[in-house]
């Protein structure tokens, strides 16, 4: 084998540009400018697996291979996050000076004083995810790893803090529905999605237009009881990018997903292989991406006099949707596939959902323990 298996990730046909005026990175050859999802595996550590002793025997086309393979393991997002982590670390490095052969592996007390140095500036998740950046830059060049904890957050500031996401409801979908024309391609399309993504409680990036469900995944399926359920088949998800099943029902309202995406096929009639919330944009047929999306809804939000909520405000009403509508909380936890305790969160910050469980039954007072207690050890 003389080929990589694979293309390498991340071929545009634009141009990256430059760093922001507030970082100084010095020009090096082995970080070249490139997109922050491309630094990861682009830019190189002087001590990379093809200097090791005993990497002579394997080709160089395979060692290069390795380190593309590797590249998969991250989602494009995290990718970005990571790269951006990345450029903040080497711009630290070269403010002191410190020697490329230093920077990987990198030691203890170096990640330590990068990590005190960026300390105030930047929120603690932040850091995080930077800290994870090096991590992932040194596994994905088969460089060792010097475990190190980011414990800075009791001291980012104020401003770094991330403001509150609060969650969509069915009243705020109803008056941004309003603000739509339900008879134009791009607002037909949008109000499918925003309706399709907040009854099956998904993620804007579940509607990635780069692996895109199709018209052709979706389904419908029905219970022995008669009840009718709409189904779309997710080719790839972040947390499973073998794929998955994500579904929502008819409701009774005017925010019905099933009637809103009935019209948006009859307005866009996009083809069964496309996006699908693909819409008619100058004779052809456009995919919906997030961007356009958010940009379309905060006008809305405008036009309506209402501040705009983050686009993941809408997974997050829906799971107090179903919590508040009476759902059981296992049932909520997996129609909203939360594999992390981030779904506990709900439980304790809204009052109205344990109101239920904090009265004098005692079956729903042991019901509440069991869901919001971790288990002894």
């Amino acid at each position: 084998m003389t080929e990589p298996k694979l293309k390498a990730r991340g071929s545009r046909s634009s141009r990256p540009r430059p760093y922001p005026s507030r970082l100084s990175l010095r020009p090096s050859p082995l970080r070249p400018l490139c997109f922050a999802g491309e630094r990861l595996y682009k830019w190189r550590p002087t001590s990379a697996r093809s200097d090791r002793e005993g990497s002579a025997v394997v080709p160089e086309a395979d060692l290069m291979n390795i380190t593309n393979i590797l590249s998969y393991s991250w989602a494009d997002g995290t990718l970005e996050t990571y790269g951006s982590g990345l450029l903040i670390y080497h711009c630290f490095c070269d403010s002191r000076n410190i020697a490329e052969i230093h920077r990987a592996p990198a030691s203890q007390d170096l990640l330590a004083a990068f990590l005190a140095a960026a300390a105030g500036n930047y929120a603690g998740k932040t850091l995080e995810g930077y800290l994870s950046g090096v991590r992932a830059w040194h596994t994905i060049h088969g460089v060792h790893w010097a475990p190190v904890k980011a414990e800075s957050v009791a001291l980012q500031p104020k401003s770094a803090a991330k403001k509150k996401r609060c969650p969509y409801t069915v009243e705020i979908i109803t008056t941004l529905l309003s603000q739509l024309d339900f008879n134009v391609p791009l607002d037909a399309a949008v109000a499918s999605c925003l309706t399709t993504g907040f009854y099956s409680s998904a993620r804007l990036g579940d509607f990635d237009s780069a692996i895109h469900v199709k018209p052709s995944n979706v389904r419908e399926e029905t219970d022995p009881q008669g009840l009718k359920m709409t189904v779309l088949g997710l080719p790839w998800t972040k947390s499973k990018p073998s794929g998955e099943d994500i579904f929502y029902a008819t409701q009774d309202n005017v925010t019905d997903p099933c009637r809103i995406f009935a019209n948006h096929l009859r307005v866009n009639g996009p083809p069964p292989n496309s996006h699908l919330f693909s819409y008619v944009h100058k004779s052809a047929h456009r995919p919906l991406t997030k961007s356009a999306f958010i940009a379309r809804i905060h006008k809305a939000f405008k036009t309506a006099k209402l501040d705009p909520l983050q686009g993941h405000g809408i997974r997050i009403g829906a799971t107090l949707f179903y919590l508040l509508r009476g759902t059981p909380f296992d049932v909520v936890k997996s129609i909203g596939r939360w594999a992390s305790d981030a779904f506990l969160l709900y439980l304790r910050k809204h009052a109205q959902i344990m109101a239920p469980y904090m009265q004098a039954n005692p079956h729903l007072h042991t019901e509440f323990v069991r869901i919001s207690m971790p288990p002894a050890r």
